[in-house]
């Protein structure tokens, strides 16, 4: 008997007991939700409290707690902690939603069930019962000391999601008098990561998954944000910094090329490249972009610039020229200000929050043994001293104390052997393909080697992705889209997504300064494929101008 099945019958055993046993569980009221009356191991509960109906959320019970308390081999406290919310009886729609963390996690987001792109609405205002987890250290974001503790490692990149599952599942099992009828995963970033994780470690747990704009090569990925800064700092005069030496007008004039070599190749001149494959062919910054002869002004970049940026795009390298992390797509959302953010300028801070956040969980979390670097600076002066033939090593290296390498506990296991999720589930992929933390390519590649592997793939597992959208969001793209609803009607009634309507958030300031009518909307279309605009369409801004293929 495995460890997970032993922990299920131990927790639907405790339940059992303390609902008063019998073919089906009694339904447990809200504040009975207690340590002593779930009886399930490890399992501490910290509150159960009926929340009031209050603007759009329902009235519901929300519930804290934490699993698994133990001293790390740092000496600090850890446990998993959890939030679980259900709504009324008569409100549950019969489902179980898990919201996806982010960065680092270190707290609790509510379990509202962020619904992601999806114009309005939560998950719990549809009636599911939504849980989230700290990813089992409760330190904030900006404190990734924790990756001194080898289960915080494991916690925080797999564990958590799992343990929280099984006894949130059995939460609402008690409060209800049954088990979810559909349980999904749907998270960005590294809430994208940990659904495309969960697909392959839990697929037995959940019946469908929404990863948007996933990290599931994060450590990988880290070493792109070292490398990204060593790349832009080579641009810099002295005194500068990657936001200096690419200032917004640098990158808005390497937007403006790509549309101009790139934006009508899929039929319609409208700001928005689809054709990403002939655009890929078509455009380079080494001859599309003009060269300053003089000061460097918004129609030119220095050679230093170009040769910069080129390195950017071309991914991650070691001193052989060995690839280290996939290549970027060239993409007008280069200019969106959530690329900007990350690469270039965080804005409440002097650098890129591509360092702000990368070096710590670089330095503590995804090498072995941790470098555990000083901060101090910002994390500037590690990234420039990373060496990308000796300390990119180490995301693979393990210990006799450090068991589970960076890759081990942050990626999925055997990424194209999906083969529990086949019989089980589905899973829909999104990246935006000016995403400046995780590669859309990155993402192509994996779908591609699926695909080789399976032919069948399509039918479980699908990827979308949006032109011009940065992480998670932003960027001049159609970033508005409700990928739960394709979820659900994919698992629930068996209608596979060939595209998704999107359209565009009209407040966004990337689409402001775009031009574009608020009115726009357009297909994502399953990869490959792509919208191209129809034959004698006349309707540039509506979706149903426009086809897959």
């Amino acid at each position: 008997m495995n460890k997970r099945t032993s922990l299920s019958l131990a927790m639907a055993t405790g339940l059992l007991a303390a609902c008063g046993g019998g073919d089906a569980l009694a339904t447990l009221a809200c504040t009975d939700t207690t340590t002593a009356k779930l009886n399930i191991p490890n399992l501490q509960v910290a509150s159960a409290v009926e929340v009031a109906a209050s603007g759009v959320l329902p009235a519901h019970c929300k519930v804290t707690g934490a699993l698994n308390a133990r001293t790390g081999i740092d000496g600090k406290q850890y446990a998993i902690g959890f939030e679980l919310r259900t709504p009324l009886a008569a409100a549950w729609n019969g489902k179980f939603f898990f919201q996806g963390g982010g960065g680092t996690n270190g707290f609790i987001v509510p379990a509202t069930g962020n619904l992601l792109n999806a114009p309005t609405g939560t998950a719990l205002e549809r009636g599911y019962a939504v849980a989230s987890t700290d990813g089992g250290h409760n330190t904030g974001q900006s404190d990734v000391s924790f990756g001194i503790d080898p289960q915080a490692r494991s916690d925080y990149g797999y564990n958590a999601v799992g343990q929280v599952t099984l006894v949130a599942k059995k939460i609402v099992q008690a409060r209800y008098g049954q088990a979810p009828a559909r349980s999904y995963l749907l998270g960005c970033s590294n809430g994208g990561r940990d659904a495309m994780v969960a697909s392959s470690r839990f697929a037995d747990q959940f019946d469908g998954y929404v990863a948007a704009n996933p990290g599931f090569n994060l450590p990988k990925a880290a070493i792109a944000e070292q490398w990204d800064t060593q790349q832009f700092m080579s641009a810099a005069t002295p005194g500068q910094l990657p936001k200096d030496a690419f200032p917004a007008s640098a990158m808005n004039l390497v937007a403006q090329k790509i549309i101009a070599k790139c934006d009508a190749l899929d039929g319609v001149a409208d700001g928005m490249v689809n054709e990403r494959v002939a655009c890929q062919a078509a455009f380079s910054i080494a001859n599309d972009v003009a060269t300053c002869t003089g000061a460097p002004d918004a129609s030119c970049l220095t050679a230093a610039q170009k040769t910069a940026l080129q390195n950017v795009f071309g991914g991650a390298r070691d001193s052989a020229n060995r690839s280290l992390y996939a290549s970027w797509p060239m993409d007008p959302g280069v200019s969106g200000q959530n690329w900007r953010f990350w690469k270039l300028d965080a804005g409440f801070a002097p650098f890129p929050f591509n360092t702000l956040i990368g070096a710590g969980a670089m330095g503590y979390i995804f090498s072995t043994p941790p470098d555990a670097p000083s901060l101090a600076d910002g994390g500037i002066g590690y990234q420039l001293g990373f060496s990308m033939d000796t300390a990119a090593a180490k995301i693979s290296a393990k210990t006799g104390i450090y068991k589970e390498s960076a890759l081990d506990f942050m990626t999925p296991p055997n990424p194209t052997q999906l083969g529990t999720l086949k019989t089980h589930g589905k899973l829909i992929v999104v990246h935006g393909t000016a995403d400046p933390v995780f590669s859309a390519n990155d993402t192509m590649a994996w779908y591609d080697a699926l695909k080789a592997v399976d032919a069948a793939a399509p039918n479980y597992a699908r990827l979308f992705l949006v032109p011009g959208m940065n992480h998670c969001a932003g960027g001049p793209a159609t970033d508005r889209f409700d990928m739960l609803t394709a979820l659900e009607n994919w698992v629930e009634k068996g209608t596979a997504p060939d595209a998704v309507r999107a359209t565009v958030n009209a407040a966004d300031p990337d689409v402001m300064a775009a031009g574009w009518p608020a009115k726009r909307s357009r297909p994502l279309c399953a990869y490959p494929k792509q919208a191209m605009l129809e034959s004698g369409a006349t309707d540039t801004e509506e979706a149903a101008s426009f086809e897959c293929r």
